[in-house]
């Protein structure tokens, strides 16, 4: 049946200079994209791969690849983590996302074997914390390929307590009913040796496998045993004698093979309603993307040219149309999923808070799930709009995005600045799933901002002492500071960090999102009606 919504009208012009300035830098940021995701997928270098390659081994993207569907999507999860991150590599030696193996979805992780064994890092530890919050918020069964040296001892203490929660997170999910499964391909020792003894199902290979909390060399030195690997905690061994293992996999292809089988006999089911069977294109093309993103973050763009190159049929029923326009809130349907989309179009005012608000209460009563399509400088500031109560709008908006218990995806398609990162929900308030364009910025203000408003408090410092102001050191100051701000404020140096899920082509929005949907409806869907304290 035709979806009643009508289509969205868009007057973007792909003749128009600041369209082709507009897709001119983003092409070039997605090659700078490219080119990290390179080093990333590289893992530890060409010399590490020949060494892993040579010992019969499969790379730990073959294996993820092999584990998954033939043809099916892998929704790959920050890997640009540690991306010129000191001490750190790209993609922090764990490779993870969301992927289809017999049928069913599931969060897949593989320790990047080639980079120092697979030892895991601090922002590896941080990685796989994310891999499995996605797990346990979507109700996702997870698989691990395990390949691990453990800890990277020289930074354990930044690993240590939080290490620790990873093993805490796979015992909750089998107490959740969420299975996990662990595949060990090679040494798992100390802590990766309890991956594989918190999983519901592991599988090892013969010959290759090697899972015990101390190798040959510490057991001498802390009992004065000889033994070798294989007696300690070779996988015959622990198949025959321990019971860690369930099965014994004759290879590595066979273990992927035995890993698929356990996925098919889960019997899993989706929880959460299925998508509508009829799925219209977008009206308008996804390839113009490129040129409404404004590389220049100054440069506005409407909210709904994005929305009409990602929803089905570019159809769109806006909410409150004629009230808070800088906020754009209505209904779609996105790959037959409905979503309710909040989408900036300017400055936070007092109107478009209080809309944004009562659009997620709606959306909440409907259990329809939430697309936040982010690109704010912040909230109004000024005498007039404090007097009009802007905070108690902003705060009820907050509050509606902090208690909403529908899924919630969020896309930053612009700038993400101050407290409008929180009201469009940020890292901060645990969307579903987040992920950035190229052109994204984010800071509590901007460069320029910041540099002036230090500047106006040292000239009244100033002033209040009766001293003269260093003017060249002044304008020294400002201009390191806006130089720092800048340089921290990109995409990359968010990605980097984990403040978001990864970097996307925004041509691959309307996908992502639906992937992002699709494995949020593994678990229930449901609105709430209980908030907070909405001040008037």
């Amino acid at each position: 049946m035709r979806q009643p919504y009508p289509v969205l009208r868009s007057s973007v012009d792909p003749a128009d200079e600041t369209f082709e300035n507009n897709r001119s830098a983003n092409l070039e940021a997605l090659e700078q994209l490219s080119k990290a995701l390179g080093k990333a997928n590289a893992g530890g270098g060409e010399k590490y791969n020949a060494r892993h390659l040579d010992a019969g081994k499969l790379l730990p993207r073959e294996r993820v690849e092999a584990l998954l569907d033939e043809g099916g999507p892998f929704l790959e999860v920050c890997a640009l983590a540690g991306l010129d991150v000191d001490g750190q590599r790209p993609g922090a030696g764990v490779v993870g996302g969301v992927g289809v193996v017999s049928g069913v979805e599931c969060v897949i992780t593989a320790s990047e074997a080639t980079v120092k064994g697979g030892a895991v890092s601090e922002l590896g530890v941080r990685k796989s914390a994310r891999l499995a919050e996605i797990a346990d918020q979507n109700r996702l069964p997870s698989i691990s390929l395990i390949e691990s040296a453990g800890a990277d001892l020289p930074n354990q203490s930044k690993i240590f307590i939080p290490g620790g929660a990873g093993f805490r997170d796979i015992t909750r999910h089998s107490r959740n009913r969420v299975p996990t499964v662990c595949l060990v391909f090679g040494s798992s020792t100390a802590g990766g040796a309890y991956i594989p003894g918190m999983s519901d199902y592991v599988v090892m290979v013969r010959e290759q496998a090697q899972v015990y909390l101390a190798g040959p060399p510490l057991v001498k030195m802390a009992t004065g045993e000889e033994t070798d690997h294989e007696e300690l905690g070779g996988a015959e061994m622990h198949s025959r004698v321990s019971g860690v293992s369930d099965y014994l996999a004759r290879d590595e292809m066979d273990a992927i093979r035995l890993g698929r089988e356990i996925m098919a006999h889960l019997e899993w089911h989706k929880q959460g309603p299925p998508p509508r069977t009829h799925v219209e294109d977008p009206a308008h093309d996804p390839e113009e993307l490129l040129g409404i993103a404004s590389a220049d973050l100054r440069v506005p763009f409407d909210a709904r040219d994005v929305i009409a190159r990602i929803v089905d049929g570019s159809r769109f029923s806006e909410f409150k149309p004629l009230y808070g326009n800088t906020l754009v809130c209505g209904w779609a349907h996105l790959h037959g999923y409905p979503v309710g989309i909040l989408a900036n179009n300017g400055v936070l005012f007092t109107e478009s808070a209080n809309k944004g608000a009562q659009f997620i209460q709606l959306c909440n009563q409907s259990s329809i799930p939430l697309l936040f399509l982010q690109n704010i400088t912040g909230f109004m500031v000024g005498r007039k709009v404090e007097q009009e109560g802007i905070i108690k709008a902003g705060a009820k908006l907050i509050n509606a995005v902090a208690n909403s218990t529908v899924p919630a995806i969020t896309i930053m398609v612009g700038g993400s600045f101050g407290a409008g990162n929180y009201a469009m929900c940020g890292r901060a308030y645990q969307p579903r799933f987040l992920f950035t364009w190229p052109n994204h910025r984010i800071a509590v203000m901007g460069g320029k901002q910041l540099a002036g408003v230090l500047e106006i408090i040292k000239r009244d410092a100033a002033a209040k002492k009766g001293e003269e102001v260093d003017e060249d050191n002044l304008k020294l100051v400002k201009m390191m500071i806006e130089h720092q701000i800048d340089s921290e404020s990109s995409a990359f140096f968010a990605t980097a960090r984990l403040w978001d899920d990864g970097i996307i082509d925004p041509r691959d929005t309307r996908d992502v999102v639906a992937l992002c949907l699709s494995a949020s409806h593994s678990a229930p869907v449901h609105g709430t009606s209980t908030w907070g304290v909405f001040r008037h």
